[in-house]
Parts: C-alpha cells; sequence; structure tokens
C-alpha cells in the first residue's frame, strides 16, 4: 500500500469496501421484519455509515496520527456492524449464508483498516 497512490479518501480501498458494506447493509435493513425493528436497524446502519465517514474524515485531518485514530473508531464501528449481524441472525431476519457472507465482508474490511494503520505506524517513524 503506497501513500502516494492515494490522492483522495475514495481512493482509500478500506473506504470503497466501507460504501460498499454501507449498501449492502441497507439492502439488507429494508426488508421484512428487520424494517420494523428501528432500534436495531438504525444501529446497524448507522454503524456501517461509521466506518465509511471515519476513513473519510481521518483522512481530511491530514495528519496520520490523527487519521490512525479516526481509522480505529472506523474498525470498532466494522466490530459493531459485526456484532449486529448475530442479533439480526439470531432473530431470524437474516439467513446463515447471507450472515457469513457479510460477515466475512466485515472481517475483510476490519483486516484492511487494521494494514492501513499499521502501514500508517510504519510511515511516522
Amino acid at each position: 500500500m503506497q501513500m502516494t497512490a492515494i490522492k483522495r479518501f475514495e481512493d482509500i480501498v478500506a473506504w470503497q469496501g466501507a460504501r460498499a458494506l454501507v449498501k449492502e447493509v441497507y439492502t439488507l435493513t429494508q426488508c421484512g421484519s428487520f424494517a420494523r425493528d428501528y432500534g436495531l436497524r438504525d444501529q446497524m446502519q448507522r454503524a456501517s455509515v461509521s466506518v465509511m465517514s471515519n476513513i473519510a474524515e481521518g483522512y481530511e485531518r491530514d495528519n496520520d496520527k490523527e487519521f490512525r485514530h479516526f481509522l480505529a473508531i472506523a474498525k470498532a464501528s466494522a466490530g459493531e456492524v459485526r456484532s449486529l449481524l448475530y442479533v439480526a441472525l439470531d432473530l431470524e431476519y437474516i439467513d446463515l449464508p447471507t450472515h457469513e457472507r457479510l460477515e466475512q465482508q466485515g472481517v475483510r474490511l476490519s483486516r484492511q483498516i487494521a494494514s492501513f494503520m499499521h502501514y500508517l505506524s510504519k510511515e511516522s517513524r
């Protein structure tokens, strides 16, 4: 991963993955019983948007230390989405294949964010 290739936050692979996750979450939460569970629906939507937004906000700070801080928040929000997917599974709002697919998407996103944080830590030394 090279920072020189990134000219704007939209170029960040993790942000692109977060954007895809947001779309998945919104599509998922607009169906059936999930759509009527306002608390869970809204929390999952907010958590997914938080991942995407914190990556963008951190990048726009133009400071690697602050960027890492916002990436940490984004990573935590990705974990929150994954946890909420278990609630949705347990309440039978989603089936097991959907859960597994989105959970893997969330794990991949968390790893991308962690790798980027590690890269920024090495660059700041």
